[in-house]
C-alpha cells in the first residue's frame, strides 16, 4: 500500500471532526460539574470516541491526512483525558493522585520538545504502546462515571473502569519511558540543525 501524502491543508473533513471533538471538552466539563447530567456527559464522550475513529478512517481513505490533523488528534485525546480526570476528581469519583499523575506525565514530556525542535522534529511518532494506553484511559473514565451509584450496573461499571484505569495508567507511564528512550537515541544519533549547517 503506498504511503499517504501528508499535506498542509487546514479545511478537511478529518480536521473539522477534530475541531468538533475539541468543542466537546468544555461541554463535557460543564455537564459533569454543573447540572451533573452524567448521561449527556457520557454521550459527549461517545461522540468524541466515534469522531476520533471516523477522522482517522476518512483521512486514510480520502487521502486527507494533514499536519494539522496529526497535531490536533493527540491534543484532543490529551484534553479529554485531562478534562475527565479533573471532573471525576472534583466529583470524588477518582482520587486526586490519579488526576495529578496523568497530566504530570504529559508535563514531563513537554520538556523534551526543545531537544526535538533543535533536531528538526515537532514530535516523536506515536507508537502502539501509547495508543493502547490512551485506548484504556478513554474507556476507563466513562465507566468510572457510569459507576457513580449503588446499583449492580454501577458496581460492574466501577470494577471494569478501575481495571482499565490501572492498566491504562501503567501503560501511559511505560509509553512515556519509551518516548524518553527514543529521545535519548535521537539525541545520540542526530545532530542539532545549527551544528550541521556549517
Amino acid at each position: 500500500m503506498p504511503d499517504l501524502e501528508v499535506s498542509d491543508r487546514v479545511w478537511t473533513i478529518p480536521n473539522a471532526l477534530s475541531f468538533l471533538r475539541l468543542l466537546g471538552v468544555p461541554l463535557f466539563l460543564w455537564l459533569v460539574l454543573g447540572p451533573k447530567e452524567d448521561g449527556w456527559a457520557l454521550l459527549v464522550l461517545a461522540v468524541s470516541g466515534f469522531t476520533d475513529w471516523a477522522d482517522g478512517q476518512i483521512a486514510r481513505r480520502m487521502n486527507q491526512t494533514s499536519r494539522l490533523g496529526q497535531m490536533l488528534d493527540p491534543v484532543a485525546d490529551r484534553l479529554y483525558i485531562f478534562a475527565t480526570v479533573i471532573g471525576l476528581a472534583l466529583r470524588d469519583i477518582i482520587p486526586w493522585w490519579l488526576a495529578i499523575a496523568l497530566p504530570l506525565r504529559d508535563l514531563l514530556l513537554t520538556f523534551t520538545l526543545p531537544a526535538l525542535h533543535r533536531r528538526g522534529f515537532n514530535a516523536l511518532p506515536v507508537h502502539f504502546l501509547g495508543k493502547s494506553a490512551t485506548f484504556c484511559l478513554l474507556y476507563a473514565f466513562p465507566l468510572l462515571l457510569l459507576g457513580d451509584g449503588d446499583s449492580t450496573l454501577n458496581l460492574l461499571a466501577r470494577v471494569f473502569g478501575w481495571a482499565f484505569a490501572i492498566w491504562g495508567t501503567g501503560l501511559y507511564y511505560w509509553a512515556g519511558a519509551l518516548y524518553f528512550a527514543q529521545l535519548r537515541h535521537l539525541i545520540q544519533t542526530v545532530k542539532p540543525i545549527k551544528d550541521t549547517a556549517g
